[in-house]
This record gives C-alpha cells, structure tokens and sequence, in this order.
C-alpha cells in the first residue's frame, strides 16, 4: 500500500484578476499622474482591490511608488523653475543654413511663488492672520462702581418718590406714611 499525498485545500474566493505585467503598467500611469483611484478605473476594479494588490503583491506596491515619486519630484522641480524662472536657448534656423541661438528668460510666475511658500512655510505664509487680544473674563465692575450705581439709583428713586408724592397731594389723594421714612 502506498501513501498518497494530501490534497492542498482548494482556494476560496474568485482567482486574483492581477497579472505581472500590471506593475509596470501601474508605474507609468502613475507618471502620468494617476493616483489609486484611477488606477483602479484603469484596471476595471474596485478601489479596495488596488489597496489588496499593495499588500499582497510587492513589486506593485513599489512600482506605484516609483511612479508617483517621480512624478511628484517632476511636478516639484517645474513648479520651482517656475516660480524662480529660468534661463534657457533655443536655436531657430534663419534663411540658408545659418544657424541663430536665442538666449531667452522664462518669467518669475506670482502664483507659483505664493504656493510654494505657503506649502514650504506655512506658519509665515497662510493667509489667514490671526489677532491677539486680551480679553477681560470679568464682566462685572469693580465693587466701587456697583456702589456709586445703587446709590445713584436710591437717590434717583427718592426724588420720583417725592415727585409722586407731590402730584397726589395736589390732585387731593391721600398719601400713607410709609414706615422708615
């Protein structure tokens, strides 16, 4: 009787949709700027499978790097020429075969200026300016204050007291004494 080898369990789930060559595809959509998203509309699945291609398949996951770093770093270094300008020829063949060279200067750009400092350095370049100042918490005047307001209010109702008073005396009403008076 021989032994026979044990069966490898059958693998659950739908077989993966990824080949090898889609890291290098992956790559250079991402040097076109293509981020997960569109990776996945790309490759005709879903979002979450991409993130599962990463995990599980490490040349991908580095592929995406690669192309999205130099990419970025593309991106990066137009910008800060743009933003500096630059100097650059150009040769521009004239009638015959004389050949003139141009020096010519790419100007400064604002716009470009403005975001990379405000991205490089933000605390010093946000728009936003923010305004100390000291707020007093508490609301109520000092007790000197509060005093000289009641006795300013006592004596204003002493005098409408004895206005009052007055006026019923003249139109014949009689007034009660008030007890503390």
């Amino acid at each position: 009787m021989t032994k026979s080898k044990p069966k490898p369990a059958a693998k659950r789930g739908r077989p993966t949709q990824y080949r090898a060559i889609f890291a290098a595809q992956a790559e250079a959509f991402c040097l076109l700027g293509a981020d997960d998203a569109k990776l996945a509309e790309m490759f005709e699945v879903t979002a979450k499978t991409i993130n599962t291609w990463k995990q599980r398949h490490p040349d991908f996951l580095q592929s995406l790097k690669n192309g999205k770093d130099i990419a970025d770093a593309k991106v990066a270094a137009a910008l800060y020429k743009s933003a500096i300008g630059a100097h650059f020829t150009e040769e521009d063949r004239v009638v015959g075969d004389q050949v003139v060279t141009l020096k010519k200067q790419l100007a400064p750009e604002v716009l470009a200026q403005i975001f990379w400092l405000k991205n490089r350095q933000p605390k010093h370049w946000r728009d936003r300016v923010e305004v100390k100042e000291e707020v007093n918490l508490n609301v109520f005047p000092p007790k000197e204050v509060l005093d000289a307001m009641y006795a300013r209010a006592m004596e204003r109702a002493k005098e409408r007291d004895a206005f009052l008073i007055g006026r019923r005396e003249r139109l014949g009403i009689p007034v009660d004494p008030v007890d503390g008076d």
